[in-house]
């Protein structure tokens, strides 16, 4: 969800707010007024005295930002070491950063940034070797917070349609250029969201929208997609809509054209769980034929192969499977690759598939032909994780990546006929994984159930319970926690800090049966693990409550705030982020009915209506506990979770809270729900995260 910059000349705006100074004379918040608002559930009536707070185009809004600006900018310049945090992350960040290679036509493509620039920019090198700048996002506004959404090139690579982000919003705009003279060839197109643009030779390209909504562009509710078709050359007020509207209403759909042009493929679903398959071949079919209906499972389409269609399933198979069908008999599935006791994802490149599996997080990798023979599993540098195997059916080579918590993201070039790997580019970072420790763990949940954890740490740290220590999780919506490398993790460890990731129920780490674990009714199964994996480390000696942080982004901001209000004892720091703070009216936003497969909603029955209010964060923040030193972190362009969240959440705190551990609430200006911002943003972010954890902790000084 989206909120409007509500102040233009802050690069970042910090955020304190206390309804009632009595309860806590340390800190003279300004005060946040409340209003009598109650709603009715099942004959429950629930007050809501901060609703004002979602109208993110009042000026009263504006003013409560405005005017808790300087207390939350007086309360960090208190921390003395904060520059040097800020410091010690533009050191490490500043390396070069290359992707992997991709083809295009007669250029071969790749993304680059030399260090600290703002976004990274899109190269290109012809045949001759010759290289240069094809699309520099920096270049798109004067601070770098406009980026480069998704890039997409028809069959031949002479046309490329372009998506940007302005601050991060989900809205964007798609930019049409000839990619052999980079000249600017039609108008944009508007008001795209969840988006890319797949291309019909060199007619035009499909893609898909929301009609603009009537009230807040950044908050009100968008539920009716439609996908249409811009031919080149003719104005966006002439695009035909494919499908969607009210004779075909969908949340979210999109409709992707095959490799080889022949066929139309649309997806359609009402939540990020479950979808429906159509194909279309024009020469044979008028309208899209059903594949798949009904939103009971995933399936998605992979490859063609001349009437053979391949997709990937969860049909009769929680972790996954490869099945193809004939074009004439989309019915009939026939196994490719078989389900597993490990989740399986799948690509494809240089006339081969690539299986990839995931075990207790970690990544193997099959190389396979079309019929699932095994050509071989592929070594891996190490255990981690392992991603890309993709490219064009007729590629000499594939490249793929490799990270884990220690290893910098490395790119390899791999050879399919020989199953050879060779590094292609390796950054230079200034890391040395021998210096530090990376461990799997495996710990009880209340209620019996293993959970993996990987724990990170400098070698020679001593168990004694005083480590700063950040546990991080997500839990929901089929996402997996793989091991990665991150500069913000190593500067952290490097000041004596342990960073763990429990891989919680609701993710994706063990297939659909995990996922469906951590929702709806079972949801509070994802907070018990998280709670568990914090006592482990504390029973353990690795740290300790007074040297724990809690954090999470989106629905793990959920994770923190749910947690923050069931057990405030367990930790000394949280950092909610970005996070979906209200189970009552989250639906009410933007796409955000799109979650209830993981959530359920508020209207579904009496009982969801209880299970939701019983560990919802805003509801269940009380009086006279003393909470942990929390920083809430929001962005003012964040139209998937809309700000609101985290302003009525740190209303409640600030009002409530018994001790003098403070409430900050952090908004990022012209930032979105997180992807897009800019180097600068990030680091800042992180610097005030680490810088905050640490002083809360009662730490004062750092290693120079």
């Amino acid at each position: 969800m989206k909120f409007r910059t509500i102040m233009q000349s802050a690069a970042v705006v910090f955020l304190a707010s206390c309804a009632n100074q009595k309860m806590n004379s340390s800190h003279k918040y300004p005060e946040t007024k409340k209003v009598s608002h109650t709603d009715t559930y099942f004959g429950a009536q629930v007050a809501d005295p901060y609703r004002w707070l979602e109208d993110d185009r009042a000026e009263d809004t504006n003013d409560w930002v405005q005017r808790e600006f300087k207390f939350t900018q007086d309360y960090l310049s208190k921390i003395g070491f904060r520059e040097q945090i800020r410091t010690q992350l533009k050191d490490l960040w500043n390396y070069e950063k290359i992707s992997a290679p991709f083809k295009e036509g007669d250029f071969t493509y790749f993304y680059k940034n030399d260090g600290l620039q703002a976004q990274s920019v899109l190269y290109r090198t012809d045949r001759s070797g010759k290289t240069e700048v094809f699309l520099d996002p920096n270049k798109f506004s004067e601070k770098g917070t406009t980026s480069l959404a998704g890039v997409s090139f028809n069959k031949k690579g002479n046309l490329v349609a372009y998506s940007i982000s302005e601050g991060g919003s989900d809205w964007n705009k798609i930019i049409i250029m000839n990619a052999l003279t980079k000249e600017i060839i039609d108008e944009t197109i508007v008001d795209v969201k969840f988006s890319g643009a797949s291309w019909l030779g060199d007619e035009g390209f499909f893609y898909s929208s929301y009609d603009k909504p009537k009230g807040s562009e950044l908050s009100a509710q968008t539920d009716t997609h439609k996908v249409y078709f811009h031919k080149l050359g003719t104005k966006q007020s002439a695009d035909k809509m494919i499908i969607g509207g009210e004779s075909f209403k969908r949340r979210y759909m999109g409709v992707g054209v095959s490799d080889d042009g022949r066929f139309q493929i649309l997806s359609a679903s009402e939540a990020t769980n479950g979808n429906e398959l159509y194909i279309k071949d024009p020469k044979k079919h008028k309208d899209f034929v059903a594949v798949q209906k009904g939103y009971d499972y995933n399936t998605d389409f992979i490859d063609s192969k001349g009437d053979w269609i391949y997709a990937l399933t969860d049909r009769n198979a929680p972790n996954m499977r490869l099945v193809k069908f004939h074009i004439d008999r989309p019915d009939v599935w026939t196994d490719v690759i078989p389900e597993t006791e490990n989740v399986l994802s799948v690509s494809t490149g240089a006339g081969y598939i690539f299986a990839r599996y995931m075990k207790d997080a970690v990544t193997s990798v099959q190389q396979l032909d079309y019929d699932g023979k095994l050509i071989r599993t592929v070594e891996l540098p190490g255990i981690g994780t392992a991603a890309g195997f993709g490219g064009k059916d007729d590629a000499a080579e594939v490249y793929y990546s490799f990270t884990n918590y220690i290893t910098p993201g490395t790119i390899y070039k791999f050879n399919p006929k020989t199953g050879v790997s060779e590094v292609y580019q390796k950054p230079k970072v200034k890391f040395d994984p021998a210096n530090y420790v990376s461990e799997q763990v495996f710990y009880t949940s209340k209620d019996g159930t293993k959970i993996p954890m990987m724990i990170n740490y400098r070698k020679g740290t001593k168990l004694d319970g005083k480590n700063p220590t950040i546990l991080y999780s997500y839990g929901g919506f089929n996402i997996s926690l793989q091991p990665a490398f991150s500069v913000v993790n190593a500067v952290w460890m490097d000041n004596g800090g342990i960073y763990a990731v429990p891989n919680i129920r609701g993710g994706g780490e063990y297939g659909k049966k995990w996922h469906d674990a951590g929702t709806k009714f079972q949801k509070k199964n994802v907070f018990d693990d998280f709670i568990a994996a914090g006592e482990y480390l504390q029973q353990k000696g690795y740290t300790s409550p007074e040297y724990m942080a809690l954090s999470g982004r989106s629905n793990g901001g959920l994770l923190v705030g749910a947690v923050m209000t069931m057990r405030p004892d367990l930790a000394k720091v949280t950092f909610p982020g970005v996070g979906v703070l209200d189970m009552l009216r989250y639906n009410k936003f933007t796409a955000g009915a799109g979650w209830s497969y993981d959530y359920g909603t508020a209207e579904d029955s009496k009982e969801m209506f209880e299970y939701l209010k019983s560990y919802s964060p805003v509801h269940n923040v009380r009086k006279g506990v003393c909470y942990p030193s929390t920083m809430i972190i929001t962005s003012d362009h964040d139209d998937r979770v809309v700000p609101a969240h985290s302003f009525k959440f740190g209303a409640e705190l600030q009002e409530k809270q018994s001790c003098s551990n403070p409430v900050l609430v952090r908004i990022e200006v012209n930032a979105g729900h997180g992807a897009g911002r800019s180097t600068d943003q990030v680091i800042a972010e992180n610097t005030d995260l680490l810088s905050f954890a640490l002083y809360e902790m009662g730490i004062r000084n750092i290693k120079k």
